[in-house]
C-alpha cells in the first residue's frame, strides 16, 4: 500500500506540471536544471529529458549543490547522452558541513569524471547564509574558483544579494576563463560589468515575470555570445505558469522571452544559444 500511494502521489505531481509549449525552429540547452530533485519526488528523469527534446531542448546540464547530488549527476550523464553535469557545494550547503575540506575533496575527485564539465553551483548566498556562515562560504567558494583553473572547465556562479563580493572575490582569485553566472539577478549596470569581463548570463524563467523589467533590459545589453538560459528546475517556473513545478521542456517560454527582450528573430536567438552551449559545456 506504500508503494501504492507513493506511486499516486507521484502521478498527482507529474500532472501538476504545464503544458508543453510549441517547439523551438532550432535546439537549444537547458544550462541549469535539477533532475536529481524530479526523482527524489518520484518522477523519472528519461521521461523528462524526453519531454525536453520534443520541443527543442535536446541537452541538459545537470547541476550539483553537494557530494550526493554530484555524484548523482555524474552517473546520470553517464547513463544519458543527452545530460551532462557539474559538481559543487552550494554555497548555502558549506556552512552547515562537519568537515568542509573533505567534502571539498570529493567534489575535486568527481570534478575530473570526463561527464562532469563544470564546476558549480559555487558563489556567495547573502540571503539564507547569516553572519556566522559567511567565512566558510566564501572559503568554499574560493577552494572551487582553484579547481575550475586546474581542470579547466567552466565555473557556474549562485550570486545571491552579494553582486559586489562575487566579484571582489573573482578578482582576487583570478576568474577561471569561462565564468556562467547562473540565474542572472542582477540589472543593467551588473550585466554590463558582467559582460565586460566575458562572463556569461545565464537568464531563468525569471525574464519572463511581470515584476522583472530590469532582468529584461539586462538581457538586452548581454551581446548574443555571452547568453545561456536555464530552468533551475523544479524552481523558477516561466510565465504564465509561475507557481507551478517547472521543467526542461518549458525553455522554449524563455527563450522567447529573451528573443524579444534582445529584438532578435527566434531562431537566432536560438542558434546563438546553442552555440554557446555547445562551447562551453560541450560537446555532448
Amino acid at each position: 500500500m506504500t508503494n501504492d500511494r507513493t506511486a499516486r502521489a507521484a502521478e498527482r505531481r507529474w500532472e501538476s506540471f504545464p503544458p508543453a509549449p510549441e517547439p523551438l525552429p532550432h535546439p537549444v540547452l537547458d544550462s541549469h536544471t535539477h533532475l536529481d530533485i524530479v526523482a527524489e519526488d518520484g518522477g523519472d528523469p528519461a521521461t523528462q529529458i524526453d519531454a525536453a527534446a520534443n520541443v527543442g531542448v535536446d541537452r541538459l546540464v545537470q547541476v550539483g549543490v553537494d557530494v550526493a547530488s554530484s555524484r548523482w549527476g555524474a552517473a546520470c550523464a553517464a547513463e544519458h547522452p543527452a545530460v551532462v553535469a557539474t559538481v559543487a557545494l552550494h554555497p548555502n550547503e558549506a556552512p552547515r558541513l562537519a568537515d568542509l575540506d573533505a567534502a571539498l575533496a570529493e567534489i575535486a575527485v568527481l570534478a575530473e569524471d570526463p561527464r562532469v564539465r563544470g564546476i558549480g553551483e559555487t558563489g556567495l548566498d547573502f540571503f539564507r547564509t547569516k553572519e556566522e556562515g559567511l567565512q566558510p562560504q566564501e572559503r568554499s567558494f574560493r577552494a572551487h574558483i582553484a579547481l575550475a583553473k586546474r581542470v579547466g572547465k567552466p565555473l557556474v556562479i549562485h550570486d545571491r544579494d552579494a553582486h559586489a563580493d562575487i566579484l571582489r572575490v573573482l578578482d582576487d582569485e583570478g576568474a577561471p576563463e569561462t565564468v556562467v553566472m547562473h540565474c542572472f539577478s542582477g540589472d543593467e549596470a551588473f550585466a554590463a560589468e558582467c559582460a565586460r569581463r566575458g562572463f556569461v548570463l545565464s537568464f531563468a524563467g525569471t525574464v519572463t515575470f511581470k515584476n522583472a523589467p530590469q532582468l529584461r533590459a539586462a538581457a538586452a545589453l548581454t551581446p548574443p555570445g555571452q547568453i545561456l538560459v536555464e530552468t533551475d528546475a523544479p524552481y523558477l517556473t516561466p510565465m504564465p505558469f509561475r507557481g507551478r513545478p517547472n521543467a526542461s521542456y518549458l525553455i522554449p517560454l524563455t527563450v522567447r522571452a529573451l528573443a524579444e527582450a534582445k529584438g532578435m528573430p527566434l531562431a537566432e536567438m536560438c542558434e546563438a544559444i546553442s552555440d554557446n552551449g555547445n562551447r562551453i559545456f560541450g560537446p555532448w
